[in-house]
């Protein structure tokens, strides 16, 4: 089976073009983002053919778990359908279906090359129903601030204010105003995944505020764990923290594996940025 090793600001994945839905993905996903015993990496991403769009797209953590949709890998697929001649060396954009939107990827040209892909990632959802969460306004230390949900619990002795924002996945961001360097997501990060309220479980992030247009953010990935980046995280950072009024409509948010770049005016589609990097090509067996 051919594959290619990508990344997107340190998310790494590997991607295969198949038409193959019966195959047990979740399972191969296991044995392949193995950092000791397979290739490694955060996900697999297929490559599929979709009726709605150019291609179709599904993401499969590794903990071999499916998950809705992913910012980065849109990203990275947008570049492997460029690399390999399946779209246009001209084309301006791609579309690409996932489990929950069609997402349009355009390219950034400088000098002739694509310097940056840009992925319309929709509209943010907020509201228990939507994200999902088993929580009400009101009930359990959930009030409303400016249609969203601030949801207040207590983790491992760690007072925490979610802010509850679905992009397609759901999504928990937490404000600090220390370093998040300093922040024990290790220890934190599974827990909150897990909590009861999320009945499909939680991405998590913590974010701080360095100015309007810039942030700093650790995130742990459902399925995964901590990630050096998440696409759709990023994402939900920022119509978070443009919601409570902390940042502009377009921001930089500083991640370890590197700086994405997002714009959300407060009401329509986030506009994610990033870089897409082919790592290397191979064969699995099997």
């Amino acid at each position: 089976m051919d594959f290619t090793k990508m990344q997107g600001a340190g998310n790494d994945f590997v991607v295969i073009k198949t038409d193959d839905t019966r195959r047990d993905w979740s399972k191969m996903t296991i044995a392949m983002c193995d950092r000791h015993r397979g290739i490694g990496a955060d996900s697999v991403l297929l490559l599929l053919p979709s009726a709605k769009a150019d291609f179709g797209m599904r993401t499969f953590d590794a903990d071999g778990s499916e998950a809705e949709t992913c910012g980065n890998g849109i990203r990275c697929i947008a570049r492997y359908v460029l690399e390999k001649g399946l779209i246009s060396t001209s084309a301006k954009e791609v579309t690409i279906e996932t489990l929950t939107r069609i997402v349009t990827v355009r390219f950034e040209i400088e000098n002739g090359r694509v310097a940056e892909f840009w992925a319309n990632m929709g509209r943010p959802a907020f509201g228990a129903e939507k994200i999902p969460a088993t929580v009400r306004p009101g009930v359990g230390g959930v009030v409303d601030i400016k249609s969203m949900l601030s949801y207040r619990v207590n983790v491992d002795g760690l007072d925490l204010a979610l802010n509850l924002v679905s992009m397609g996945n759901p999504h928990a961001v937490h404000f600090s105003r220390e370093p998040v360097a300093a922040f024990p997501l290790s220890r934190i990060g599974p827990k909150v995944e897990n909590l009861p309220a999320f009945p499909k479980r939680m991405n998590f992030e913590v974010a701080r505020v360095l100015s309007p247009r810039q942030l700093e953010a650790r995130v742990w990935e459902r399925g995964v764990g901590e990630t050096e980046a998440c696409g759709s995280g990023a994402c939900a950072i920022t119509v978070a923290s443009k919601t409570l009024g902390y940042t502009e409509g377009r921001v930089a948010i500083q991640l370890p594996g590197g700086t994405l770049d997002v714009e959300w005016n407060g009401n329509g589609e986030v506009i994610l940025g990033g870089p897409a990097v082919t790592i290397f090509e191979g064969k699995w067996p099997g």
